[in-house]
């Protein structure tokens, strides 16, 4: 990754300020904007050992960009068409560029449903493509000093609520969608593997929403183990995979079938795995603990790989995908992902103000990415620029 960091393509430069790419858009002023994994990859060229990716989503993306989506900002002008939000608000972006913020009308079935991450006009003008804020060159995002957003993409931020809670809201509703979409039976057992942002979230989430579930966290470096424990969960060690899933099906009850590579516990004991790293080694380990007919989210994105599937077939697991937010069913309520975070936080319902560990000036962005890089040794496990 400092490899990739010293030949990285991005670079800070001067730009004109933006304007309203419709007029029911904004202009808002960031105040705090995290770094989201896939930014780091992007700016790390890290999408493993890759040749000549053929990427369908290719498509959905145009140049040059400014990164950042996870963004609290201030809302400075407004569009002569923009309702809901005032100049001086403190709000929270909800980056998908689906229907509403290009204009499309009639929306698409899936924006109708509630279903923003899965809208079928990523590609549609006048907005050039990109499905979310940072992906589009018009649509700039939170590595400035300025961002437009539509209106529709702003959620207000309740006073109780400061910055360094209110930029958890993307992830958080990341994890929230994962979670909800394939949630745990009842008194189940589940496994979440990684503990970075993704990762501490859905553990929160878990804790918070289905407290009879137990919970297993396969946590990379110390301060995410630390803060996984704070959480309420168990956790082990990333590797070698042996010990992870040796630990994994000791602490769940699943039984392990000798063998001369990796073992398989059958029966195995775990409900759900959400992976939020997406490589071949998380999925190779979390389908071998799993129980028959359970689950693995892939929540995290990485290179595309192949991997030993045997279990998939073999124990009729569930391979799903989930693909970040939109309207998501909470205690029976329906709402946008990143509204039931908001009233989760101020209701005190999830704590996980822990997990913003650093913070730089824009100018000092080689400096965040370095810390990100550098995670054994820094600490870090959410990075953000404070522009305050």
């Amino acid at each position: 990754m400092l490899r990739g960091l010293a030949n990285t393509p991005m670079r800070l430069t001067d730009m004109d300020d933006p304007t309203f790419l419709r007029p029911d858009w904004v202009v808002t002023k960031p105040r705090l904007t995290g770094i989201c994994g896939s930014d780091s990859k992007q700016v790390f060229m890290d999408w493993g050992d890759v040749q000549n990716p053929d990427n369908p989503m290719k498509g959905f993306f145009s140049l040059p960009q400014v990164l950042g989506h996870e963004v609290v900002a201030d809302v400075v002008a407004l569009g002569p068409e923009a309702r809901g939000v005032e100049v001086g608000d403190r709000v929270v972006l909800n980056p998908w560029l689906s229907c509403a913020p290009r204009g499309v009308s009639p929306v698409c079935p899936s924006c109708a449903a509630g279903d923003l991450s899965l809208c079928a006009s990523f590609g549609v003008g006048p907005i050039s493509p990109g499905i979310h804020t940072g992906t589009s060159k018009d649509a700039s995002g939170g590595y400035a000093e300025l961002m437009p957003a539509h209106d529709s993409m702003l959620f207000k931020v309740p006073d109780s609520v400061p910055d360094e809670i209110a930029v958890f809201a993307d992830p958080f509703a990341v994890s929230l969608h994962a979670v909800t979409r394939h949630a745990p039976p009842s008194g189940g057992k589940v496994m979440v593997y990684g503990a970075g942002a993704l990762g501490t979230c859905t553990t929160a989430i878990l804790r918070s929403l289905y407290p009879d579930v137990d919970v297993l966290v396969v946590a990379r470096f110390d301060a995410q183990a630390t803060l996984a424990r704070k959480l309420g969960a168990t956790v082990i060690a990333h590797e070698p995979a042996l010990h992870v899933i040796e630990e994994a099906a000791a602490w769940s009850g699943g039984v392990l079938q000798p063998a001369d590579g990796l073992p398989m516990a059958y029966p195995g004991a775990i409900d759900v795995v959400y992976d939020t790293v997406g490589k071949r080694e998380t999925f190779e380990v979390g389908s071998r603990v799993l129980r028959a007919r359970g689950t693995i989210v892939k929540a995290g994105v990485h290179g595309p790989t192949y991997w030993e599937d045997t279990p998939l077939y073999f124990k009729e697991l569930s391979y799903v995908g989930s693909n970040a937010f939109g309207v998501e069913e909470v205690d029976g309520v329906r709402r946008h992902g990143i509204a039931h975070y908001l009233d989760l936080a101020a209701a005190g319902r999830v704590d996980i103000a822990s997990m913003l560990t650093h913070t730089f000036r824009l100018d000092e962005w080689r400096d965040a990415f370095t810390a990100l890089a550098t995670q054994d040794r820094s600490g870090a496990i959410k990075v953000a620029f404070d522009f305050r």
